[in-house]
């Protein structure tokens, strides 16, 4: 059967909308623009974009409900079905994944019952498997809300989840203070976030990441280590301060798929792992 039209909004809340759509539109010369900022406005109103706030944008923008619904399910920020409060993405890209982020996502499903983009019977979290967030020194990697928690384990993962659920403080590794996904909508749709403390907050690179940008400008980065190219002699002395940042990289052995540098225990491993 065909599916009907989606209601509107009360009234009531649909003044609300369009004071806040009057906002946004007005910072673009061509209102087709602000689509993506006026689709985390209703994703804040309801906590996920539905058939009424897609409807909502299109007759605001002038646009039809497909070419809204065609953007709205392009981007996997916007949700398409109720969520809960704290989205808690698990970073299972290749390094994350490596140094623990499956093990996270497979302990987080289980204590939590719930499988990849579900939510909890409470309503308090929506569990999500997430692509590279750009922090792999800090892997494994999870997000609560777009906030960082670095390092985690599964058992550090696990107690943040209660914490989640049962209403504690948690703190974000780095970045500003913690909020709902509806409170998480509002910012991303350009509404300054009004919290005491949560501007000033920030969260910088950490130290593997500032090494290249150290090395570059000819500083010896603290804690840093030149690996000599493939064929040419070891360094006989290690930068000052050398030692492995992290277990990130620990020397491994080469692929067994390299005829010339196989793979195994053949003897002291260099700096370069052969």
């Amino acid at each position: 059967m065909p599916q009907l039209p989606a209601p509107d909004y009360p009234d009531e809340v649909r003044a609300r909308l369009d004071a806040d759509a009057e906002a946004i539109i007005g910072r673009y010369p061509d209102s087709r623009s602000a689509l993506l900022p006026l689709l985390h406005l209703v994703q804040a109103e309801e906590g996920y974009v539905s058939r009424t706030g897609m409807r909502y944008c299109a007759q605001t923008l002038g646009l039809t409900t497909a070419e809204v619904t065609a953007v709205a399910t392009f981007y996997s920020m916007y949700r398409r079905k109720p969520s809960g409060d704290y989205q808690v993405g698990v970073c299972t890209n290749t390094l994350c994944a490596v140094m623990g982020g499956d093990a996270i996502f497979d302990e987080l499903k289980q204590h939590l019952g719930v499988g990849n983009n579900e939510t909890t019977e409470d309503g308090k979290v929506t569990l999500e498997h997430i692509e590279c967030n750009a922090a792999c020194d800090f892997a494994p990697v999870v997000m609560v809300n777009w906030e960082f928690f670095d390092n985690q384990t599964p058992d550090s993962a696990r107690r943040l989840v209660d914490d989640l659920r049962a209403g504690r403080p948690v703190t974000p590794t780095r970045g500003a203070p913690l909020c709902t996904y509806k409170e998480t909508a509002r910012i991303l749709a350009g509404f300054p976030d009004e919290r005491p403390g949560a501007v000033e907050a920030t969260g910088g690179a950490g130290p593997a990441s500032l090494v290249g940008l150290r090395l570059a400008k000819g500083e010896a980065a603290p804690g840093a280590r030149v690996v000599h190219p493939r064929g040419e002699a070891p360094h006989d002395a290690p930068m000052p301060g050398s030692g492995h940042l992290s277990s990130h990289d620990a020397p491994q052995p080469t692929s067994a798929s390299d005829p010339q540098h196989p793979s195994g225990p053949v003897g002291p491993v260099d700096e370069e792992g052969e």
